[in-house]
Order: structure tokens, then sequence, then C-alpha cells
């Protein structure tokens, strides 16, 4: 239906960090299938997992239980540290909008998101997103949402009142070009929330599970200032590394939940995706592992930034962001795929980084001397 426009390749492999297409051509894969594949391509361990489970029970729908989605559930709740359930669905979109439902049950319908922001290209999700872009052509759009500027303690002190159901905040923002807010906004966010009654909802879609070199970027001491405990928290993208799933956790500050019948999914939490999700907490639950993504993360923004024509890095672990010295990030995009690299450009000043979590230094090294060539190629000026 022309949704995505022509592809930029066809992909016919992969391993690790790296990609091959049709043509046989090798390319470092440094956006992951967007914050996606958290384990690179074709990982032995999610290899097997899917393999093994594939073998023993692929579906049975909702009306039962498996194990691995118990136990998909237990990790992820203590993970977060905190008392809560879990609905589980096939995508980022899907566990947004579960959780736009659960804001119901307050008996309130205002949210409150942000400038910036990206939840999903569903109705109700969409609803929650800014881009004026994304929105006009579907609306009207449901929802009562007022948007305020991202990162503004002051603006959201200003919008949440006695009416709002729930405070709605990517930790870091990704589709804006990853956009990092001060420490302090999160807890002023809770507090502010709190205050008035409203539940804080983190989509913690493409900043969770490893990504920022924290299990959840809420959790990130170079993130917030104070310990937050989200009321409402949103996953999918890297969960299972690659095979589709998202997850919808409540906490115990959430109010009432779905009783039987207010919501559902076919899919959702299936054997195979949780098998595939538990293997990807496994290797990130390894010893040393979110440390070296931090210590990757740092790498990567290190070579780009040597470079006097990126005027800024941005971000935390391995989700990051330049801005350009000009807004050329099409550009660049083309001529990093030239040279045998897989990059997005998020705004037209903007690049965003979001490689598989295994991204070795070999790999980050070679990006940092191919850097200064994509940027002459993409006639970017000092």
């Amino acid at each position: 239906m022309n949704t995505f426009g022509p592809p930029k390749l066809v992909l016919t492999r992969g391993e690790g960090a790296h990609v091959w297409d049709a043509d046989g051509r090798e390319y470092v894969d440094l956006l992951g299938g967007i914050a996606v594949n958290a384990l690179g391509h074709a990982h032995p361990r999610l290899v097997e997992a899917v393999t093994t489970q594939l073998r023993t029970l692929g579906h049975i729908s909702n009306f039962f239980a498996s194990e691995p989605q118990i136990a998909l559930a237990e990790r992820l709740v203590g993970l977060l540290g905190t008392e809560a359930r879990v609905f589980f669905t096939n995508s980022g979109a899907e566990a947004n909008e579960a959780a736009f439902k659960l804001t119901r049950r307050t008996g309130r319908t205002r949210i409150v998101a942000t400038t910036g922001s990206f939840h999903g290209r569903t109705m109700g999700a969409l609803a929650l997103t800014s881009k004026q872009a994304y929105r006009e052509p579907f609306e009207p759009l449901p929802g009562d949402v007022t948007f305020v500027e991202y990162g503004d303690v002051a603006a959201l002190e200003a919008a949440v009142d006695d009416t709002t159901a729930a405070v709605l905040i990517e930790p870091v923002q990704g589709e804006a070009g990853v956009i990092v807010p001060p420490r302090d906004y999160l807890p002023a966010a809770q507090r502010i929330a709190h205050d008035h009654g409203a539940l804080l909802w983190l989509d913690e879609i493409q900043t969770g599970i490893g990504r920022t070199g924290a299990w959840f970027a809420h959790q990130h001491p170079d993130l917030v200032s104070a310990p937050v405990v989200p009321d409402i928290v949103t996953l999918a993208k890297g969960l299972a590394g690659g095979i589709p799933i998202g997850a919808c956790l409540a906490t115990h500050g959430s109010g009432k939940l779905f009783d039987p019948g207010n919501h559902g999914t076919t899919f959702g939490g299936n054997p195979v995706a949780a098998a595939a999700a538990l293997a990807v907490l496994d290797v990130i639950g390894e010893d040393g592992f979110l440390a070296r993504v931090t210590e990757a993360g740092e790498r990567l923004m290190a070579v780009a930034a040597a470079d006097r024509r990126v005027v800024e890095t941005r971000g935390a672990g391995l989700l990051v962001g330049l801005t350009l010295a000009e807004p050329k990030s099409a550009e660049v995009v083309t001529a990093a795929q030239d040279a045998g690299f897989i990059v997005n450009g998020a705004t037209p000043e903007r690049v965003r980084m979001a490689p598989p979590l295994v991204l070795t230094d070999a790999d980050i090294d070679a990006f940092g001397a191919a850097w200064p060539a994509i940027l002459d190629n993409a006639g970017v000026q000092g």
C-alpha cells in the first residue's frame, strides 16, 4: 500500500550487528530495527528459545495460560521492583492502547502528553502523539489530550489538574531525535500527577529493557534525580529481540484494573513470544551486560562527536542522537548506507542510532573511521 515508500534495501540475512542485502553487500546495523533487535541478528540463545518453544507449544489463546507467559510476567514485575499486573500485546501501539483504556478506569478522560511525543499509529495511540502530520489525516481522534512542552516542569504544573486521568511521558524521546529531559523532570512529573490524583504513565517502548544501560530508563541514575515509581509502564521493541510483543504493566497505584471482557488479544503473550522475551532478559541480565551497553554508547557518541560537524550528542546507553551543523540528516542516511552503515534521520538536523546491544568496539571504530567521509559525501559543512 506504499505505506513505507520504496524500500531502501532488500535484506536477506543478519548476524550480530551486521546485515547483508540481496546483492551480498554487508552493512553495520546501527538502527537495530528501530531499537528492536536487542541481541542483534540470529543470536543463538534467541534462536534456541524460539525453536524449542515452537516444538513444544506455539499458540493457545488467552483462554489458557502457559509457563513462559507466567514466567515473563513475574520477571518483568521483578525488574520493575514494585507490585504490578501485566497485560501482554503484540506491539508497542497495542500496549499503549491498553494503557489508554486503563486510564479511563479512573473515571476521568483527560491525558496530558508532550510535544515531540510518539506513541504509535493506531487511533488511540495516535491521539497521544503530538506530530500534526501524523494526526491530521485521521482526525477526529479519540480522547481528550493536552500537549505541553517536553521537559518543562512549569508547563506540567500549569496543565495538570483534578480532571487529569494520566500524565504520559517518554523518559527519553526517540522519534524526536533522542531528547533527554532534565534529571528532575520525571520525579517532578510523578509529584504533579499524584498531587492531583492522576496516574504517571511512562512509555518505555523504546527506552526499556536495557536500551539506556538500565533495565528501565526511569531507573537510570543519570536520567532521574530521585526514585520514580510509575503507575503504568508500556514496553515493546527490544523486549523479545525481534519477535512481536508488547506489555502494559500497571502498578498498585493504578486503581481499578480491567475486568473480564474489558479488553483482550488473540496473540498477545503467546508462548513463543514469551519464550523469546525470557531469552532476551536472560542475556541482558548476565554480569556486565548493562555496563557494556553504557560503555558502548559512550564510545559511539565519542567517535561521532569527534567531527566538528556534529554540534551536539544526546542519549543514554545505545540510544544515541546527533545534531548536525546543517539540516541534512536525509543525505547523511543515504551516504551512510553507501558506506555500509544503517542509521536513521529522525528530524532534518538529527540522526538517531539505536543499534543492537551487542554492538562491538570494532563496529564502533569502523563507523568512526567512516564518519568524516559520510558527512563529506552528505554535503554537511562545518
